[in-house]
């Protein structure tokens, strides 16, 4: 196995074996992460031009810059490996499943007379965890069950066997409402409670009929020598164990163990429902969302859900049944799309689940919109706009007596910000402190681009300043062509003004409408953007400035640390070996003595 790089002009020489293949920006940014059949088949078909990519995956293959390949021994394994590392890394253009939660387990501890317990954290010394649950109550409901069936311990107590022989322990209220044995004072042997315990592994890992078939055991046992109380107590909890099984949804008593998975999809959005089946009934059910990267297919977004949601609710099951085929078998796993049965009846159960989620997603999206589309719409009327602002970008410049001039651009995607869009600038052509041509050179930069690489204009401008700032942006616009395609406004922070090219009064829109707040905020994060970055170049030219001065080293060094440490604080907080290894030990040490005076 090996995981040599190349170009993208050598794609040609990678070999017609199954793998895993990842591409890596100019920055060494792991950027996606692919699995194939084929590598060579499978990377050459994204820079074969005739190949009828879409925009999003042009966009992608102009920033490869490095293709690095692992070979592996089936389209299987490429699946797991692929599957890991986008868990790993969560490359830009890879489909992520958005899923922040912890889920609860419950925990069988590692320890004289166990404990069940519910947790969030996984420490794997302390015990076996059973989980995740989708819910806290369906955790609750099994731990309940547990706790009803059987007389296990809810204390804490170390019940080490020479702590019990110490006699240091009393018995609480727990043993005399009869939910516990009272080990603590060793009125229950070890090897007794160890019973109890088996029982309850079996309902944990979801076998409930052998727990069933030893109370029923035990109840005609009981009838047999005429013990009728102690039989009832073994019916009553038959009847309790057999009430729980039928909470959750039976699909029939021969269907042992399956995982269901189904996807719906739209132009932007998946959703695949999971469906656990334990000896014939539901025992997790789980609706994720995918946001599309690449315009992925049903069967893409299906499989990248199927192995990580296994994953995450640790299922073995080798039957898996879905809405949509596999292409090519699955090593290891059997996937079928059933058409009548009891199995049809769960695939249609679990798109019912898949289909209510997509149609909950598109009303939220709907309100959401609504709400921001009211507020586009009222800043339109009150700027006398000929389009709806979709697309607004603000930019604000910052400087200290003309040192470190530098500019910020931030973007307002429906009236979000597009935090990927942001952009900062060095001012290059200024000299001293000129904010006014400043500001000309920033915008007129900035749309110069936009003219040479053919991309649509935004719907407003913002400048953050009064008649002054949005003057010397007009300027920059006539200068490249663009002035009367572009409306453009200045906001002046005193009054709060909001001010038009070439007329001599402001507007003044009311304090309390939504439209003026939006083009606040606007503007409050073009300048904390810009004071921001202002702020770093000053931290690390005096961080330079500093290093010059230490014998031995120069720009050289000090800019080689600060592009890979990114910032000040890492390199004051890096281990001693690695900035030794970067740098190399005589200039290293002098590094570690400076950063610790």
């Amino acid at each position: 196995m090996q995981t040599p790089s190349y170009n993208r002009d050598e794609y040609l020489k990678l070999p017609d074996s199954p793998g895993v293949y990842k591409y890596f920006n100019d920055e060494g940014t792991l950027i996606y992460v692919g699995k194939a059949k084929s590598l060579k088949k499978r990377v050459s078909s994204y820079f074969v031009k005739s190949a009828g990519l879409n925009l999003k995956t042009k966009r992608m293959v102009r920033e490869i810059n490095k293709i690095e390949f692992t070979m592996v021994n089936s389209e299987f394994d490429a699946l797991l490996l692929e599957n890991n590392l986008i868990k790993k890394s969560q490359p830009k253009y890879n489909i992520l499943l958005k899923d922040d939660k912890t889920y609860p387990y419950l925990l069988l501890t590692n320890e004289h007379f166990p404990q069940i317990y519910p947790t969030r954290k996984i420490i794997p010394s302390k015990g076996t965890y059973y989980g995740p649950f989708a819910s806290v109550k369906a955790m609750n409901n099994v731990l309940e069950l547990i706790r009803s069936l059987f007389t296990i311990r809810t204390c804490k107590l170390d019940l080490n066997p020479y702590k019990i022989a110490e006699q240091n322990y009393k018995v609480c209220l727990e043993y005399h409402i009869g939910n516990c044995l009272g080990p603590c004072e060793a009125l229950q042997s070890e090897k007794d409670y160890m019973k109890d315990i088996d029982h309850a592994k079996n309902i944990l890992k979801g076998n409930l009929g052998i727990p069933r078939a030893f109370f029923k055991a035990k109840m005609q046992e009981a009838a047999e020598n005429l013990q009728f109380e102690r039989a009832q107590r073994f019916k009553d909890k038959l009847e309790l164990l057999e009430k729980y099984q039928a909470k959750s949804l039976v699909a029939n008593p021969q269907i042992t163990s399956l995982d269901v998975f189904t996807v719906v999809s739209d132009e932007k959005f998946a959703f695949v429902n999971y469906l656990k089946i334990k000896n014939g009934a539901i025992h997790i059910t789980k609706t994720v969302e995918l946001k599309k990267k690449l315009d992925e297919t049903d069967l893409e977004l299906l499989l990248t859900a199927l192995f990580r949601l296994r994953d995450q609710f640790q299922s073995d099951s080798k039957e898996i049944i879905s809405n949509i085929p596999l292409e090519e078998p699955i090593e290891g796993l059997h996937l079928v799309v059933p058409k009548i049965g009891d199995k049809r009846k769960l695939i249609e159960l679990s798109l019912k689940n898949a289909m209510y989620y997509k149609k909950e997603k598109a009303l939220l999206s709907g309100k959401a919109k609504e709400k921001k589309n009211r507020v586009l719409i009222q800043l339109q009327k009150d700027l006398s706009l000929k389009d709806i602002p979709e697309h607004i970008e603000c930019f604000d410049n910052s400087n200290i007596q003309g040192a470190y001039p530098v500019a910020s651009m931030v973007c307002f995607i429906n009236g979000q910000p597009a935090k990927k869009e942001y952009r900062h600038f060095h001012v290059k052509t200024v000299v001293g402190p000129d904010d006014f041509a400043s500001m000309t050179e920033i915008v007129g930069r900035r749309y110069k681009r936009f003219l040479n690489e053919n991309r649509s204009l935004p719907n407003l401008i913002v400048i953050d300043g009064g008649k002054g700032q949005l003057s010397a942006a007009v300027e920059a616009m006539k200068a490249i062509g663009i002035y009367g395609q572009v409306p453009v406004v200045g906001i002046a922070k005193r009054l709060e003004e909001i001010y038009f090219p070439e007329d001599s009064y402001p507007l003044h829109i009311d304090k309390k409408s939504e439209s003026l707040r939006l083009i606040q905020r606007i503007r409050d994060e073009a300048h904390r953007f810009a004071i921001t970055f202002h702020r770093d170049i000053r931290s690390k030219d005096a961080f330079k400035t500093a290093l010059d001065e230490i014998d031995g080293i120069g720009p050289q060094t000090s800019n080689k640390l600060l592009k890979h440490f990114k910032s000040i604080k890492n390199i004051k907080e890096a281990k001693e070996e690695e900035i030794i290894e970067l740098i190399g030990k005589d200039k290293g040490n002098k590094i570690i003595a400076f950063i610790k005076k």
